[in-house]
């Protein structure tokens, strides 16, 4: 068996060309052009890339996309009264600030500066807590692209077992509320399944267990090939949303997933690739996010 790859740089691609038409008979409505602005603190290479990536896929769709840029001596003080700003202008629709902030700072006051209907991150405890309520809601992006490339995929997920390894409250914990979500509720993001979460105090012969019986694995810890051939249910479904740097044997550096990808595609049903599967559906997401957000604020201006 050869899995089905899960493309999810194409996938993307897809996504973003309906957003672009969807904005551009949103202005021609009379609307202006959904708006954007992405704050970033300090000087981390990968955290100007993923930025810069953002702001083009913004601007390919019709998002009036900026960078606010600050150094990392910025307080937080400095930083919550900036976020409050961009809250109270009429002008700006969507606010993320990119992750992680310095140390100095706490994330969770941070993300909750951010006013939620502009809130594209998803990560204000409102947002956090409509979406385990199953209301309609600013979904965290990548978790967003993860139950999207099921939609979009066709995943049969009713009743099926999914486990999802990693708990952080961006990632892991709104794919498992998702999944096990009854699709009948108002936010229409039920997936109807069943539900196993693990993390990294899960004893490996525990982990092996629930993934041997796993229709779907959605894996989310940063570990390098922790999902094995063994471990994985023939025909199963594999979203990897890990990414690591690493230096192989010749010394040269790549981007791995959690999966190792050669051994267990032969074994899957379907299998996401690192780079090009959950990575650029994020993106993706995130600008389903700003529309979503700028017709929001509209509705309740009129």
């Amino acid at each position: 068996m050869t899995a089905q790859v899960l493309d999810g740089k194409a996938l993307a691609k897809e996504i973003k060309e309906e957003l672009k038409l969807k904005i551009q008979n949103w202005i021609s409505l009379g609307h202006r052009a959904p708006s954007l602005r992405c704050i970033i603190v300090g000087d981390d290479p990968a955290s100007h890339t993923y930025v810069k990536n953002k702001v083009e896929a913004a601007k390919y769709v019709g998002i009036d996309a900026k960078t606010i840029k600050y150094e990392d001596t910025l307080t937080e003080e400095e930083l919550i009264k900036a976020i409050e700003e961009l809250n109270a202008d009429a002008s700006v629709d969507g606010i993320l600030v990119q992750l992680p902030v310095p140390e100095t700072m706490s994330e969770r006051k941070v993300c909750n500066a951010v006013t939620p209907k502009k809130d594209v991150d998803g990560f204000h405890i409102i947002n956090v807590g409509q979406l385990c309520l199953d209301m309609p809601t600013i979904v965290p992006a990548t978790a967003l692209a993860v139950i999207e490339m099921l939609k979009r995929f066709k995943i049969d997920t009713f009743g099926r077992n999914a486990v999802v390894i990693g708990r952080s409250k961006n990632v892991g914990m709104p794919i498992a509320m998702m999944l096990h979500s009854d699709n009948r509720h108002d936010s229409g993001l039920g997936m109807d399944a069943t539900v196993t979460i693990c993390h990294r105090y899960t004893p490996k012969e525990k982990l092996d267990f629930y993934c041997r019986n796993a229709d779907i694995i959605i894996t989310a810890t940063g570990i390098p090939s922790l999902i094995k051939a063994d471990m994985v249910r023939p025909g199963a479904t594999i979203i990897d949303v890990g990414i690591t740097r690493i230096t192989d044997e010749n010394g040269k550096t790549k981007l791995v997933g959690d999966v190792d990808y050669n051994e267990v595609s032969k074994i899957a049903g379907a299998l996401t690739p690192v780079p090009g599967g959950v990575g650029p559906m994020t993106v993706a997401m995130l600008m389903h996010n700003t529309f979503q957000a700028a017709r929001t604020l509209r509705e309740n201006t009129n």
